[in-house]
């Protein structure tokens, strides 16, 4: 093993670039608690086992002045900058669910409950949490991660190099957009059950409040909005488990999509 990659050195940098950028993006993996000698360890090992695949006709003519060369600093820099592309949109997946929790988490009067989401590393509602939680629980069993490292990078080598960046990359810019205009688009789909339920409780509240001015609407508001958040959660959680799971399937499709048109268009 080590004498294969000792005798590769220059390709295994190459893609152990693209898997290092990978492992430090996407969701779980890139956390703070996983020890960094872990990711660059799984990343040698995975790198190892991808490298049969990589088309490595096609980096010849910038291997031959060697890995101190400029155009091989370029090349490598190409490869990270695949992995954290790859990477960036599974995490925008992700986003969509946190952000479907803070929709309709300042109605349910958590707004104010914020804590560390150790998955996306930001300050989060509980509610976005929980969301994000159920999803990466998800993403584990239904072996999206196992799908990720065995299939979508393994084709990734097979299908684009570092080269695709320069000659897709209006192809890679909109596919990126796209992504962002989806996480709103799902985020919005897993909230309006809750949102328009709670307006509709909102409306009630405030006719009541004006019938009956004597009752207080404030203190008896926010139980109710939250029981029935919650009630309305646990109803429709088999359905937000398959739109999850329908998620991340559409989301490898579009990754396939995007690598078969980088590879009609010349890209590897």
């Amino acid at each position: 093993m080590l004498e294969q990659i000792l005798a590769n050195a220059p390709v295994f940098l190459l893609v152990a670039g693209r898997c290092f950028a990978l492992v430090m993006t996407i969701p779980l993996f890139s956390l703070r608690n996983v020890s960094r000698l872990a990711k660059v360890a799984f990343t040698g090992y995975f790198a190892y086992l991808v490298m049969p695949h990589v088309q490595t006709a096609v980096y010849a003519p910038f291997l031959a002045d060697g890995a101190n060369s400029l155009l091989y600093i370029l090349l490598l820099a190409g490869e990270v900058l695949l992995g954290i592309i790859t990477g960036f949109y599974i995490t925008i997946i992700f986003s969509a669910f946190s952000t479907a929790g803070q929709f309709f988490a300042f109605q349910m009067g958590f707004s104010a409950s914020e804590v560390y989401d150790a998955v996306s590393q930001v300050e989060n509602p509980l509610m976005g949490q929980f969301f994000n939680l159920i999803a990466m629980l998800i993403f584990l069993q239904n072996h999206w991660a196992q799908r990720l490292f065995g299939q979508a990078l393994v084709s990734s080598f097979d299908s684009i190099t570092a080269l695709s960046i320069v000659s897709g990359r209006e192809k890679i810019v909109s596919f990126l957009f796209a992504g962002l205009s989806h996480l709103f688009l799902d985020a919005f789909i897993i909230a309006l059950p809750i949102m328009g339920t709670l307006l509709l409780i909102n409306v009630a509240m405030g006719i009541l409040s004006k019938a009956a001015p004597m009752m207080n609407m404030m203190s008896e508001g926010f139980p109710t909005m939250i029981l029935v958040s919650f009630f309305i959660i646990m109803a429709l959680m088999p359905n937000l488990c398959e739109f999850f799971s329908h998620s991340f399937e559409g989301a490898f499709r579009n990754l396939e999509q995007l690598y078969a048109v980088l590879t009609r268009g010349g890209g590897a």
